[in-house]
């Protein structure tokens, strides 16, 4: 059922959305050299290597040179591509992965080679879960990308701060998921997008006050 739900609805919003993605994509070009989207490799389920779809937020060849995260003054990142990025719009094109069946509308955010080489034996339970563009760690880290403009180190903010979260939610998800959980994480995201309110579902809060007590501005942020 998961999967159908997916290509029905990743289908449908790639040609619902079809305007408002010709017209990024024409931006895109317009302002700054280099093509429409990013290709980078990201780990998928079973930890098979795929080549996921964002439009491009960053001049050429910008990922990684031992630089992963990125700021918002970050010189790598396009005029156009700070609007993206702090809009989520540079993800709608992740739509055509879960078409292909690379990623699913809900499920653990895909995750660079040099994350998953970290994974302990618990962690990497998370890689029995087929990536997806939405998930509970997505909501609690929603304004992730302030934080990494405000650290002196993105890299190691990275680590410190947002990843042990990320890491406590999608094993959480692996242990409690269900159809109706994901219908449930997809109302909270169009919700979070929407509202950019930092309230979430009082059994999530429970997960992370109990893993993070000393860590409320991470749980909120």
């Amino acid at each position: 059922m998961k999967r159908l739900f997916d290509v029905i609805c990743s289908a449908l919003g790639l040609i619902v959305l079809s305007p408002l993605l010709l017209i990024i994509a024409i931006i895109i070009v317009i302002t700054s050299p280099g093509g429409v989207f990013f290709r980078g490799v990201r780990v998928g389920k079973e930890g098979i290597p795929f080549k996921i779809f964002k439009f491009r937020s960053m001049v050429p060849n910008a990922e990684g040179n031992g630089k992963w995260n990125v700021a918002e003054q970050d010189p790598r990142v396009t005029s156009i591509g700070r609007i993206l990025r702090k809009t989520k719009l540079d993800e709608l094109p992740q739509l055509i992965n879960v078409l292909l069946g690379d990623m699913s509308l809900v499920g653990p955010r895909p995750e660079l080679q040099v994350y998953v080489d970290m994974y302990t034996e618990c962690e990497k339970k998370i890689l029995m879960n087929r990536p997806g563009i939405t998930d509970w760690a997505s909501l609690v880290n929603i304004s992730q990308y302030v934080g990494f403009s405000n650290a002196y180190d993105p890299d190691r903010y990275y680590l410190e701060k947002v990843r042990p979260v990320k890491l406590k939610l999608q094993l959480h998800y692996y242990e409690k998921q269900s159809f109706l959980e994901d219908i449930r994480i997809l109302y909270w995201t169009v919700w979070k997008v929407i509202s950019r309110s930092e309230k979430l579902p009082k059994d999530i809060m429970s997960v992370l006050a109990d893993a993070f007590p000393t860590e409320r501005g991470i749980i909120h942020g």
